[in-house]
């Protein structure tokens, strides 16, 4: 019951080697920054107490929907109070309001608007942004089918010109078609962006965006032509009415469709894009900005393990000496400090990658779309990776707390079901990595005809071989050369493979499938090698003590990733047993100097409680007051003695009795 910084944890703080608040800084872009990052989250906080938010984790399913309309509602009004209009502080504002809690408007600030944004032109955005912004137009993004997913060549979902009404169609021909799973759909959009087959002059023109109303905007009735509604109970996200949407001969004018880069003229004329990938420029938006998100879950869930970590004490090292720190133990160090490393990693390659692709956004809209396709590659491979990585990350930490972490006290499992779900949404990971595997044997074709590549996949051009000269400084240039070498390695292979499969008489297709193990190997080991690279050079330059942990953490983090995957940096004798043996030692010695900063690390991720939302992660340190005032607010116990008692219980213990010979009494 004690009050104030639990004593282990401020011992932790006090013999950090570095300034938590200078990697803080650095991280938000500046001091003023952070200092605005923390007066925007205290407001929410502050305003979020009298607004009497109750937590997610003692509420029903209907309930959970009512909050985040209810929560929803209080952000976008705060923000427009404020003036927030910069991206960055809108979401650390969110963040403060629904931590790790996707509400109902979460599709409409992002893929819905985002698609007007991006695909509609000048004239639709004139119409429709407004009405968007206004909440006059509450929309979803709707592509996912019940029978399709990240193939959207296999759409379903038609949309048939009409030159004589000059209108559109709209059509669910088969149960497999229906839309599935949008966030808002069910119960809170009155109206989506479809993608849906374009078909015009009897010929099928492929995938393309249009604006489909389906609630009346007054009644919010459902409109003549539209099934809709809410899909059930889900793993997570339980505040989001995730929808199901089915249109039987649903007519839109001709100017609904998103007529940026294509378009239908009057009299049925198609006009096709510059590049279709054009079309899909949200998605790819979707895929960079996960990167960032998928990190920032798992920094929290590093942070709530970390402090634990130095919290619990339990169990001895030298016997008689009483308990210790479970963070002292050298297997919870094994398992945790990697996880800090990768949320530090997922968090640098995610700017780096938003940089990118604000890059290419701005070459595309001068005319130049030569960095489109290595933009595609790269945000589908990073997506696949940092999910994959970032929910597995999210189950060790969970793991790593003990059965304390089975508790929706400790807020480890809101944190997983809502990244994990980013295995799956915005293109499933296998489909995504393939398609960078794709354009990596796109880039070994180019090599093999002479030509030049982009620097991010320049050291294809030299063919691996030879040894690693890595040693037990473990320099960063060495470590990311053995990351280039393997990803060179895997991607010369399974091109080899397809050739040959080819040579020997398979389709192109089936070679690509037969091979496609070996293939999702070399895009995954492509992502990974470039997630290394942007941790290096985001931290480089770095000074003093706060660089020397850095790039602990970063070395950590890209031997750690050497070690789980050694076989492939083995195979061909690039590194040796001997090697192998190094660093396996050099991974233990990172731990044990890494050690001392566990907690400023998790620290400067500077996350104030309400946004971690966890008993375990209380920046004081006082958990066990937390828990225990957690449990004292399970609706079991506001009454002592529940109705099922009577009905159940008190009938089936009496039933008993009748058959015993025990007496009965009323107190022991």
């Amino acid at each position: 019951m004690a009050a104030g910084v639990n004593p282990d944890l401020a011992k932790e703080r006090c013999n950090a080697t570095f300034d938590p608040e200078e990697l803080t800084n650095f991280m938000y872009g500046g001091a003023e920054t952070t200092k605005r990052k923390r007066y925007l989250q205290n407001v929410a906080i502050e305003d979020a107490k009298k607004q009497g938010f109750k937590r997610p984790a003692h509420l029903s399913r209907e309930e959970q929907y009512e909050l985040e309309l209810q929560k929803s509602a209080y952000a976008f009004s705060k923000e427009k109070q404020l003036g927030l209009v910069d991206p960055l502080e809108r979401h650390l504002f969110r963040e403060a309001v629904m931590p790790r809690e996707p509400g109902p408007y979460n599709l409409h600030n992002s893929m819905f608007t985002d698609s007007i944004e991006r695909l509609a032109s000048d004239e639709q955005k004139a119409k429709w942004l407004p009405l968007a912004k206004s909440f006059r137009l509450v929309g979803t993004y709707a592509q996912t089918e019940l029978g399709h997913g990240s193939f959207l060549r296999g759409l379903e979902t038609t949309a048939t010109y009409d030159p004589r009404t000059q209108e559109f169609i709209i059509n669910s021909p088969t149960i497999t078609s229906t839309k599935y799973w949008p966030g808002g759909l069910g119960k809170t959009s009155n109206c989506c962006v479809v993608m849906a087959q374009l078909i015009s002059n009897g010929r099928t023109l492929g995938m393309h965006s249009f604006l489909v109303q389906i609630r009346d905007l007054d009644t919010h009735q459902p409109l003549p032509g539209v099934t809709v509604g809410d899909i059930g109970n889900k793993f997570g996200y339980q505040g989001i009415d995730n929808g199901f949407l089915r249109f039987d001969n649903v007519h839109i004018p001709r100017e609904n469709m998103m007529m940026k880069h294509s378009k239908v003229l009057p009299d049925g004329t198609y006009l096709k894009p510059k590049s279709d990938r054009l079309i899909y420029g949200g998605m790819t938006f979707i895929r960079v900005a996960i990167v960032g998100d998928v990190g920032r879950g798992l920094a929290k869930a590093a942070t709530i393990a970390v402090r634990y970590s130095c919290v619990r004490r339990q169990s001895e090292i030298q016997p008689g000496a009483g308990e210790v720190q479970v963070m002292d133990f050298q297997t919870q160090q094994y398992r945790l400090l990697p996880q800090v490393a990768n949320a530090y990693a997922l968090f640098f390659a995610g700017r780096s990658m938003m940089l990118q692709y604000m890059a290419t956004t701005a070459e595309i809209n001068q005319g130049a779309f030569g960095g489109l396709a290595q933009l595609h590659a790269l945000s589908a491979g990073l997506k696949a990776v940092s999910s994959w990585s970032a929910s597995e990350g999210v189950e060790v930490c969970r793991l790593a707390c003990g059965g304390h972490g089975y508790s929706l006290a400790s807020g480890l499992p809101k944190i997983y079901v809502d990244v994990t779900p980013s295995c799956t949404y915005e293109g499933e990971n296998y489909v995504m990595i393939l398609q960078t595997a794709r354009y990596l044997l796109k880039c070994m074709t180019a090599v093999q005809q002479g030509e030049q590549l982009p620097d991010i996949v320049k050291f294809l051009q030299s063919p691996p071989g030879g040894r690693s000269g890595l040693d037990q400084r473990l320099e960063l240039s060495d470590l990311i050369s053995a990351y280039e070498h393997r990803t060179a390695r895997l991607v010369q292979e399974a091109a080899q493979k397809v050739q040959a499969a080819i040579a020997r008489g398979s389709k192109s297709y089936q070679a690509w499938n037969d091979n496609s193990v070996d293939l999702a190997a070399a895009g995954k080991a492509f992502a990974e090698g470039h997630i290394v690279k942007a941790f290096a050079e985001s931290v480089s330059p770095l000074t003093g003590p706060l660089k020397s942990v850095m790039l602990a953490l970063c070395r950590l983090y890209a031997a750690k990733g050497i070690m789980d995957s050694l076989g492939d940096f083995m195979k061909d004798g690039y590194l040796s047993g001997q090697q192998a043996s190094m660093l396996q030692t050099s991974v233990l010695d990172l731990l044990k100097e890494l050690r001392p900063n566990a907690v400023a690390l998790v620290d400067a991720f500077d996350f104030p409680d309400a946004v971690l939302d966890s008993a375990l992660g209380r920046w004081d340190g006082q958990v066990y007051q937390a828990l225990y005032d957690y449990s004292l607010h399970s609706k079991l116990n506001e009454k002592q003695v529940l109705d099922a008692y009577h009905k159940y219980q008190r009938p089936f213990m009496e039933s008993q009795w009748s058959q015993g010979k025990a007496p009965l009494t009323s107190r022991l």
